[in-house]
């Protein structure tokens, strides 16, 4: 099972993007603002992975990074492997979103106006855009916009470049792998360079790995020693789980190596946390 190395890390990599946003409000804004064409005033509450479990059997989400400005929420999650199930995702997330704000009280109207946001690496729609924003309008009357206050955005690091800012374009190129080009890049490349350095972030990613080193050695000897397939496939199983969980796996990649769709694993995951 390969893991990568702390030192390896990039800023596409879950644990390292979920570290340096949710430590560096100002570059989150930044980059929020970038994106979506947005003033955010002031980020007012931030969680890294933040859970959302609220349903009476304990069923839930992690969101990669969460927060508010006032009357509006985003959550950015970074997607490094596409699947076709990632804009159901975005759909249930944005349930979850909601009723969490409900949960706390809060009447119908007065739910937040909210963007999710999915930055991936490849194009989703394969039809070569850079950002892909949805929101709910009439089919019949396309000017008729429903103005439920949700905004759900993909962006396609590898999509064309063409009617984008020239900041954009560095951040996607930085973001696909490139060197960084322009002040907001070249923080983000010093703040990885900075977590590299970090033993604390440091230790908790090895903790991290170690643990699930540990339980997917585990699930190969039991299944070694009961003698059935399917104690090895439950071993690995909850071995990729673990790494989901603790954001070191993203969750297609597990899927996939599960035979599973990302909706199956999650819900398997959510069982889990009964």
């Amino acid at each position: 099972m390969y893991q990568k190395k702390y030192e390896e890390l990039k800023f596409t990599d879950d644990f390292m993007f979920c570290k340096i946003l949710m430590g560096n409000k100002d570059i989150c804004k930044e980059i929020i603002e970038l994106l979506l064409g947005v003033k955010v005033k002031n980020i007012v509450y931030l969680e890294e992975q933040k859970p959302i479990e609220i349903t009476s059997d304990g069923k839930g989400i992690r969101l990669d990074v969460y927060l508010e400005d006032g009357n509006t929420v985003y959550d950015l999650e970074m997607q490094t492997t596409i699947s076709k199930d990632i804009a159901k995702r975005s759909r249930y997330y944005q349930g979850m979103i909601d009723l969490n704000l409900i949960s706390r009280g809060a009447a119908y109207s007065e739910l937040k106006e909210s963007y999710i946001v999915f930055i991936c690496l490849e194009d989703l729609f394969k039809k070569n855009r850079s950002l892909y924003t949805f929101s709910n309008i009439c089919l019949e009357d396309n000017e008729l916009i429903l103005e439920d206050g949700t905004t759900r955005v993909f962006v396609n690091a590898s999509g064309s470049r063409d009617g984008l800012t020239s900041a954009q374009i560095a951040f996607l190129d930085y973001v696909s792998g490139k060197e960084p080009t322009d002040e907001l890049t070249t923080k983000l490349s010093m703040e990885v360079k900075r977590a590299r350095d970090k033993e604390e972030w440091r230790n908790e990613y090895m903790t991290l790995l170690q643990r699930d080193r540990e339980k997917y050695e585990e699930g190969k000897v039991e299944g070694r020693a009961e003698g059935r397939a399917e104690g090895k496939a439950e071993g690995k199983a909850e071995a990729l789980i673990a790494l989901v969980t603790d954001g070191l796996l993203d969750i297609d990649i597990a899927a996939k190596r599960l035979n599973k769709s990302p909706e199956e694993l999650l819900e398997i995951i959510n069982n889990n946390r009964k």
